[in-house]
């Protein structure tokens, strides 16, 4: 098993905080904008680029739904990702 599949399914540790914390931040960020232009449509497509840009993935199987409360609002992103997590080959260099 080659080292890049095992630090695929393994995952990275240090980037889901930093990632939780910017959803937090733009969650806080959406409040403040209400009736402005579609951030979860924003929001998709960029979570859409980043995830491609390491798995392929068929964008019909992206669904990003934002639930709002009255004190917190839950982002929920739900990709169906291949059984045989065929990677795209990045050029090195």
């Amino acid at each position: 098993m080659s080292m890049g599949l095992l630090r695929l399914l393994r995952g990275n540790k240090a980037t889901a905080p930093v990632a939780r914390e910017r959803l937090q931040i733009l969650l806080a960020h959406e409040r403040g904008m209400r009736g402005q232009p579609d951030l979860l449509g924003v929001l998709r497509e960029e979570i859409l680029a980043v995830v491609s840009k390491h798995v392929k993935l068929d964008p019909t199987k992206v669904i990003v739904r934002l639930d709002r409360g009255d004190d917190v609002s839950t982002l929920e992103v739900d990709i169906e990702v291949p059984n045989d997590l065929e990677r795209k080959r990045v050029a090195v260099g």
